[in-house]
């Protein structure tokens, strides 16, 4: 088995799943999770791959927060939309990072990505607060490569 199979259960991920699900009803804001085993390139730029692969740019409200784990790699991202980052300040996502991060460390997977969406669920609610009339315009699950 691959890392990237082995670094959450089925049941670790449905959890993970109904975190996305809490935290996007606090929040028009959209949260994906990719998990991929590892790449050449910078995560950074990884992540901004996947993001738009995943077509996160195509929200309504460009409001999109993408969970890029890299396995094998050891490295994380979380990268938001444009419309996220016009309005909040610059280190909106460190606190968020930081949690997810140091749960990895203890590699309590689950635990620091439940943390962290919900974190951001929370914090994002601020700017992008839930309405009746919001979609869920990207799909809860899991995304690997």
């Amino acid at each position: 088995m691959s890392q990237t199979e082995d670094f959450l259960t089925p049941e670790d991920e449905q959890e993970v799943v109904r975190a996305i699900a809490e935290a996007e009803s606090n929040t028009s804001g959209e949260i994906r999770v990719h998990l991929e085993e590892h790449t050449e390139k910078p995560p950074f730029e990884r992540a901004k791959e996947v993001f738009l692969s995943l077509k996160m740019h195509e929200t309504e409200k460009r409001n999109g927060v993408l969970f890029y784990v890299g396995v094998a790699d050891h490295s994380f991202v979380i990268l938001g939309d444009e419309g996220i980052n016009q309005v909040v300040e610059a280190d909106f996502w460190e606190c968020t990072k930081d949690i997810v991060i140091e749960n990895f460390k203890n590699k309590a997977y689950k635990k620091g990505l439940v943390a962290g969406i919900l974190r951001a669920g929370e914090r994002l609610k601020t700017y992008f607060p839930f309405h009746h009339e919001d979609t869920n315009e990207l799909s809860n699950e899991i995304s690997k490569s």
